[in-house]
C-alpha cells in the first residue's frame, strides 16, 4: 500500500533586503514519502529566495512535468520555474523552453558537484537558467530545523541567508554556479 504525503503547516516570513520584499506566506506543504527533511527545507528556502505574490508550491515529486515551485503570469505563462535536485540535461532543456526564468537548486555535496561538472557544458546556451548550490553542511543543518508546524523567518541580505525556526538558526551562503544572462 502506498504511503500518503505528510502535511506540514508553515508560516514563512521573508525579509529580503536585497530585493526589498517583506511578506509573510502561509504554506501547506505536502511532503512526499520519498522527500527528505533536507529537500523539503531547501524547497522552503528556494521559495523565500524567489518570493513573490504569485509564486506557488506545486505537487513537486508526485509529478514529472512540474517544477517544485512556479510563478505564472496573469495570462497563465510560466514566468519562473524552480527545481531542486539533480535533473538530467534533457529535463533542464525542457524546463528552459517552458519558462522565462529557470532556477535550479542542486544539493548533495560532492554528488551535486559531479552532476554539475557533467551537465554544465550543455547548459551554456540557456540565458534564462540560473544554478545556485549550497554546501552539504548547510543543507544538513537546515534539515534539523524541520517541524510539522513551523514559523520560519528568512532574512536575506547581501546574498547571505539566515533561516530561523524557533530557537534554531542556520546561515546559508548560496553559491552561483551559473548566473542568468
Amino acid at each position: 500500500m502506498a504511503q500518503n504525503a505528510t502535511i506540514y503547516k508553515v508560516e514563512l516570513s521573508v525579509s529580503d533586503m536585497d530585493r526589498h520584499y517583506y511578506e509573510t506566506h502561509k504554506l501547506t506543504i505536502a511532503r512526499h514519502p520519498s522527500e527528505t527533511d533536507e529537500r523539503m527545507m531547501l524547497r522552503i528556502v528556494a521559495f523565500a529566495l524567489n518570493a513573490h505574490e504569485h509564486l506557488e508550491m506545486t505537487r513537486g515529486l508526485s509529478t514529472d512535468d512540474e517544477p517544485d515551485i512556479w510563478q505564472k503570469s496573469l495570462s497563465g505563462e510560466l514566468d519562473v520555474w524552480v527545481t531542486l535536485g539533480l535533473p538530467s540535461d534533457k529535463v533542464v532543456r525542457q524546463s528552459c523552453s517552458k519558462a522565462g526564468r529557470v532556477i535550479l537548486y542542486p544539493y548533495g555535496g560532492r554528488t551535486a558537484e559531479i552532476w554539475w561538472d557533467k551537465i554544465k557544458g550543455s547548459t551554456a546556451r540557456f540565458d534564462n537558467l540560473q544554478v545556485i548550490g549550497f554546501s552539504e553542511a548547510e543543507t544538513g543543518a537546515l534539515a534539523k530545523l524541520a517541524r510539522r508546524a513551523m514559523k520560519i523567518q528568512v532574512n536575506i541580505q547581501d546574498g547571505e541567508v539566515m533561516v530561523s525556526v524557533g530557537d534554531g538558526m542556520v546561515y546559508l551562503t548560496p553559491l552561483t554556479w551559473k548566473g542568468a544572462a
